[in-house]
């Protein structure tokens, strides 16, 4: 896994070009890793087919790193103008260099709300019914970079468990990514582990969107193999960052076409976002400092 990350950001940072914002000609969007590289390629299509007239330019290329690390570093080495991070994966890039890139926006739920939850889940077949049945057992986590599939289960777990992860749990691991941990559940590699979800709308389809819900959707996951232990309190949904150095003129045009992307294009919005959501709403750091702050007391970086 060290080694498909180090190629994965070796690839991007080899991109590096750095293109100034008059000239650039590529848009650069990178993927989160953790899900199947051919969805994650299939899901952005869209977005290869409409930016470059939208925004001006040449040609969309797509980058999906191994993993969270992968983009992060290509947006801190200038060699990504785009990508969806998780709160925790934007406040590492902030907590690196403030300057790098600027959060945008973010998603906005069905209901309205602007948040959304860490769930921890087991095999319905283990007999785990709680979370207190997890005691002694091991906990998968999906990326150490995860906003809801690391840093807010061991910021929020202590209180509901009565003491610190490590001490509660027999081992805790990685699965490699939100949809993999759910595989290893289901393997049993893991007793439980953590992923992400809405919160909205009913578990038994996934909630209304998350990753949960996308691995249904996908048909690799039937919920009624599943049960849920605990959720986490309201995450801040996680920002669309761009390139600070990006100009402004393509700046606002990018944010215009993203603005009006649910309307224009439903399904290239839901494709993207995994699942359904109301639109986006603007944002900035300041949504986000309480992530940062959280991250930067946790992990320190």
């Amino acid at each position: 896994m060290l080694k498909k990350t180090l190629l994965a950001t070796a690839a991007l940072v080899a991109l590096a070009g750095g293109a100034h914002a008059e000239d650039l000609k590529e848009f650069r969007i990178g993927i989160l890793g953790g899900e199947n590289e051919a969805d994650r390629l299939r899901n952005f299509q869209c977005m290869v087919d409409k930016l470059p007239a939208a925004i001006g330019v040449e040609k969309v290329s797509l980058f999906p790193a191994a993993d969270y690390d992968g983009v992060i570093q290509g947006l801190l080495g200038g060699t990504l103008d785009y990508a969806e991070l998780g709160a925790s994966g934007y406040a590492k890039v902030y907590l690196a260099n403030a300057e790098a890139v600027e959060p945008i926006l973010t998603t906005v739920q069905t209901d309205g709300s602007m948040g959304y939850h860490s769930v921890m889940v087991a095999r319905k077949d283990s007999g785990i019914t709680k979370l207190e049945e997890m005691k002694g057992k091991k906990l998968g986590f999906a990326d150490p970079d995860s906003t809801s599939g690391y840093l807010i289960p061991t910021v929020t777990l202590p209180e509901a468990i009565g003491g610190p992860v490590k001490e509660y749990f027999s081992e805790t691991g990685f699965g490699g990514g939100h949809e993999n941990l759910v595989l290893e559940v289901l393997k049993g590699t893991f007793d439980a582990g953590t992923t992400w979800a809405s919160g909205v709308g009913e578990f038994k389809d996934g909630y209304t969107s998350g990753n949960l819900r996308k691995m249904v959707d996908k048909g690799i996951l039937n919920m009624d193999d599943l049960v849920e232990l605990w959720q986490s309190p309201l995450i801040p949904n996680g920002p669309i960052v761009i390139r600070s150095s990006m100009n402004d003129d393509m700046k606002t045009k990018f944010k215009e076409f993203m603005m009006g992307l649910p309307e224009s294009d439903p399904a290239c919005f839901s494709a993207i976002q995994g699942g359904d959501f109301k639109g986006f709403a603007e944002v900035n750091v300041d949504f986000y400092k309480p992530i940062i702050d959280a991250r930067k007391a946790t992990i320190g970086g």
